[in-house]
């Protein structure tokens, strides 16, 4: 059974939230399923979940979650009970779940930035990044909106651990991968619909998982055992499914185990 696909469409809504790890982090805390919809924007801004940010922005805020993780609702059942203290395992699930919702950044980063590494000194920069979101376009932006775009996507990659936070010139890095962001991630891969395959895609990619790096790692990663030989491998899956790891190695009580 599969629990959702990656999104394809494109659009722009990074131009209005970049990769909000704070926000995020607010949102799986206090979100509750006896919120009705049509009241969410008014608790959340009344409750202050966002501090002190204005109901315009409360909105805009809710409308993107509401893409990145409502749209997969198991993945948010377990991310409410969660609520991952380790701010290394929210940058990384927060940089999927980006990636999992944007085509553009999940191209740019998973990608575009690993052609950049295969220079000399990898480094991206403004002007660059603004030549390569033109190139994407089907239709043509003006300058500001083409620059803006180019802004969010380094600030979204600073933010992910993916490149240096100064100003000006970027260089590309890698970010840390925890053990429980990797197993939550590729137990959501093994029932998603998405490009690519378990060990060969833009998520693994773009935070340097490739290849070998990747195999070490599966090879001694708590509930998957992994074996290779030549092109074919194997993953064993200690645990059935996504829900079924978060009960059993997280410890989670989820609503929807009493649902029915």
């Amino acid at each position: 059974m599969l629990h959702g696909k990656e999104t394809h469409q494109f659009h722009t809504r990074l131009l209005r939230t970049s990769l909000a790890l704070e926000e995020s982090r607010a949102y799986w805390e206090h979100l509750r399923i006896d919120i009705p919809k049509e009241k969410l924007a008014v608790v959340a801004f009344e409750e202050r979940w966002f501090g002190s940010k204005s109901m315009a922005r409360v909105r805009s805020l809710l409308v993107e979650f509401g893409h990145r993780f409502a749209a997969y609702p198991l993945n948010l059942e377990i991310l409410r009970h969660w609520r991952p203290s380790n701010p290394t395992t929210r940058q990384n699930i927060c940089h999927w779940h980006l990636q999992l919702t944007d085509p553009m950044y999940r191209n740019f980063t998973g990608v575009f930035l690993e052609q950049r590494r295969q220079q000399p000194n990898p480094n991206i920069d403004r002007d660059i990044v603004a030549r390569w979101v033109t190139q994407q376009l089907e239709s043509e932006w003006s300058a500001a909106t083409t620059l803006r775009m180019a802004t969010g996507l380094i600030a979204a990659s600073a933010d992910a651990g993916l490149c240096s936070e100064n100003s000006g010139k970027r260089q590309l890095k890698y970010p840390k991968i925890t053990d429980e962001a990797l197993a939550y991630w590729l137990y959501f891969l093994h029932h998603l619909s998405f490009a690519g395959t378990l060990i060969n895609n833009p998520y693994f990619h773009s935070v340097g998982l490739n290849e070998s790096f990747l195999e070490q790692r599966l090879r001694n990663l708590p509930g998957i055992s992994f074996n290779r030989m030549g092109e074919l491998y194997d993953v064993g899956w200690q645990y059935a499914d996504l829900k079924t790891w978060a009960r059993e190695f997280l410890g989670l009580k989820l609503e929807s185990d009493h649902d029915g």
